[in-house]
């Protein structure tokens, strides 16, 4: 039988998902959270062999209460179960030792079967979500920009003119253009506006 800690602020989904999972011979629901911080205490305390987890949720988001799980209470497997697909949740997830990431469309019977492989040490993921860690894994890593480099950035994303920059940061117009030639190397561009969309895309500023 494989024993399942259910966290998820929502007693709707909670309930919803007891019933999906408790209809299978194999698996049972020992518990219920409905925040980041009673899950852990549960999964401590109940030591179950599955925590189905909840991204977004007061009292500590899924993420940290994934990370402290999977720190604390060693042999307990943390899947994560949402409605949230973005890159960032998706990396920040795994990242924290969770063992899969599922969508909360999932049907029945997938649920139950990715459970069962989660049980048995496998990594679980929803296809749109192995497609975004693959799309991570192939996307270039982003240019180290010098940190003037990235604050003439800032300020030709505001509008400023190189003449502008210059006099706001007390250094020469050709100095300016240095920089942005420098940066524009580093980001693989040849224009301002190209310079100011990818390093916004890469966060860099």
């Amino acid at each position: 039988m494989i024993r399942i800690l259910l966290v998820d602020d929502h007693p709707v989904v909670r309930h919803g998902l007891r019933g999906m999972l408790e209809s299978e011979p194999d698996l049972t629901v020992v518990g219920e959270a409905s925040s980041g911080d009673e899950g852990v205490r549960l999964a401590a305390e109940l030591r179950p062999d599955l925590v189905l987890m909840d991204l977004r949720m007061p009292g500590g988001d899924g993420v940290q209460a994934t990370g402290r799980i999977v720190a604390g209470t060693p042999g307990v497997r943390v899947v994560v179960l949402t409605t949230y697909e973005s890159d960032r949740d998706i990396l920040r997830a795994i990242e924290a030792g969770a063992g899969g990431f599922l969508l909360k469309d999932a049907t029945p019977a997938e649920l139950a079967e990715a459970v069962r492989a989660a049980a048995r040490g496998e990594t679980v993921l929803a296809p749109s979500v192995a497609s975004a860690l693959v799309r991570q894994v192939r996307s270039p890593a982003p240019p180290a920009l010098s940190a003037r480099e990235a604050e003439v950035l800032r300020l030709v994303a505001r509008g400023l003119t190189n003449a502008d920059i210059g006099r706001e940061l007390f250094i020469s117009e050709a100095t300016v253009k240095t920089h942005l030639l420098r940066a524009f190397n580093k980001l693989d561009v040849a224009d301002r506006t190209a310079a100011v969309t990818k390093a916004m895309s890469f966060g860099l500023i």
